[in-house]
């Protein structure tokens, strides 16, 4: 026979009752609202992802990258910039861009810096067929290996716009599809000091970051920006430089881990 709970027993028994069930309910709903709580740093992602960043452990290293598909006319002292710090990046061209500066296309690549792809007529591709995307893919890699003799193995997608077709044609094709974690913000035209501030408050070990070659504040700011990265004692490199060999894992975030590393 069970022993008689008194008044008090059973308002307490009420009171745990009632808090155990306010936490389950919190609980479900974070899951259902922000599913990503419930998983640890290394979970793979659900869906295939482009790389937005990398795990670089203890290595203060980050990527930057120039989309180029308007204007030339701030090659030179973009390359200048780098040239004085001996610094290599990756510039992901377009195809009529390459169309229209086959020489700066050559100029670019005999300084050592990478090239990427970034479709062929910067269109949306996520509305594109399986056969469209691949069109745009080889398109631009014909027209750089015809100036450079190398083809890119990475490929970013204009406007950042992608879906889970886009992710696995372009790496059926051998592509590594690559995003940004530190935007610039110079295509906003926000001025010098506003993309000093937003590269330098963003920027993180294993970041790539993204500028465009002919915005409006890229020669007054990059030399800024560049000198108080080396100054915090970052590595700058291009972009196939950063990402990881062999078998890795993205997480839902878009960072890029080692595979053996998720596993552990």
């Amino acid at each position: 026979m069970r022993p008689k709970l008194s008044a008090a027993q059973k308002r307490s028994l009420v009171q745990a009752s009632l808090v155990l069930c306010l936490a389950l309910i919190s609980a479900a709903y974070v899951r259902l609202f922000n599913p990503e709580a419930f998983t640890d740093a290394y979970s793979p992602a659900k869906r295939p992802l482009p790389v937005y960043s990398v795990d670089v452990g203890e290595e203060k290293r980050v990527a930057i990258s120039f989309d180029a598909a308007w204007g030339e006319e701030k090659t030179d002292a973009i390359l200048k910039i780098l040239e004085d710090r001996n610094i290599k990046t990756t510039f992901f061209l377009v195809g009529y861009w390459v169309d229209r500066y086959p020489d700066r296309v050559q100029q670019i690549f005999d300084a050592g810096h990478e090239i990427g792809n970034h479709s062929t007529t910067h269109p949306h591709m996520s509305k594109l067929s399986e056969s469209q995307m691949i069109e745009e893919l080889k398109g631009v890699s014909a027209k750089v290996k015809a100036v450079t003799g190398v083809a890119p193995t990475l490929f970013r997608p204009p406007y950042g716009d992608y879906n889970d077709k886009l992710v696995l044609v372009s790496r059926a094709q051998g592509y590594e599809i690559v995003q940004w974690d530190c935007d610039s913000l110079d295509w906003k035209n926000l001025g010098i000091q506003p993309m000093v501030s937003q590269v330098m408050n963003n920027a993180k070990p294993g970041s790539i970051i993204l500028f465009h070659n002919n915005s409006q504040y890229i020669t007054e700011a990059l030399p800024l920006i560049l000198d108080q990265l080396l100054a915090k004692g970052y590595e700058i490199v291009p972009v196939s430089e950063i990402l990881l060999q062999g078998d890795y894992i993205i997480d839902n975030t878009g960072k890029q881990f080692a595979a053996a590393q998720g596993e552990a």
